[in-house]
């Protein structure tokens, strides 16, 4: 039996893309989940139904992850519907939109950092409470963390705003490491890099940008959602593991950290 049987997980975006690669991944290991979604809504409904057909409990809500209040509503929610939370994925982001460094004014600058860096504190403070709960009677808790390879390496033209908050969450996730390793919470990221099959390079990148990129990965190919998704549920099953703080890179070989 998985050591993931049982266990109840909050994935943010969860009904598109790298996020429901994940639910799904989570979902076929025994886990329940509870899925946020922003636009998805008929996705999330598709995860709620294959969820009752695997014989496992599903819930599904519609937040604004970048709204405080919102983000305690999903985290109640989550509760209410699994009892508790032993996992959390904090898979929200966006690159909104290519801009340079001198056309990023003011509100662009501070959407992108609510949405990619913000969602992620916020979420994560309302769910704290409840995966160190778990911990206590679980033996761990863990939380994974969404990152790039733009967050390693600064990312393509008009990516500077993104790329700022993705390296945000790398030194945000090893700071939150230390501090809720004594609650038996462990806290790590993922930084995938070309994930093709996804809204984001679908709206982002040119196919002419996707082939240039793909001739630049040693492996000779782009990832897929289900290759961060396998990594997602590894970083999940360290619950009671010795691995906290630690971020794996998912890029074919273009970037070793």
């Amino acid at each position: 039996m998985s050591k993931l049987a049982g266990k109840r997980a909050l994935i943010t975006a969860g009904a598109q893309g790298i996020g429901l690669a994940i639910t799904q991944q989570l979902l076929h290991a025994g886990c329940d989940v509870f899925v946020h979604y922003h636009r998805s809504a008929e996705a999330a409904r598709r995860a709620a139904g294959d969820a009752k057909k695997a014989g496992r409990r599903c819930g599904v809500i519609h937040a604004d992850l970048t709204e405080t209040e919102e983000c305690d509503r999903v985290v109640a929610a989550a509760i209410d519907c699994l009892g508790g939370l032993d996992i959390l994925v904090n898979n929200a982001g966006s690159l909104i939109a290519r801009r340079t460094f001198l056309e990023a004014e003011d509100n662009f600058w501070a959407e992108t950092m609510s949405l990619n860096l913000g969602s992620v504190r916020r979420i994560t403070r309302a769910a704290v409470p409840h995966l160190s709960q778990a911990a206590k009677t679980g033996g761990g808790a863990s939380i994974v963390n969404l990152s790039s390879l733009a967050g390693r390496k600064g990312g393509h033209a008009g990516s500077l705003a993104y790329a700022t908050a993705k390296g945000a969450i790398l030194t945000f996730t090893r700071a939150l490491a230390t501090e809720l390793a004594p609650h038996g919470i462990r806290v790590n990221a993922l930084a995938p890099g070309f994930i093709l099959g996804t809204s984001f390079h679908a709206t982002h990148t040119t196919a002419e940008s996707a082939q240039k990129t793909v001739a630049g990965i040693p492996l000779g190919r782009a990832g897929t959602a289900d290759d961060v998704a396998r990594a997602a549920v590894y970083f999940a099953s360290e619950f009671d593991g010795f691995i906290t703080g630690a971020t794996l890179d998912i890029n074919g070989g273009v970037y070793f950290a």
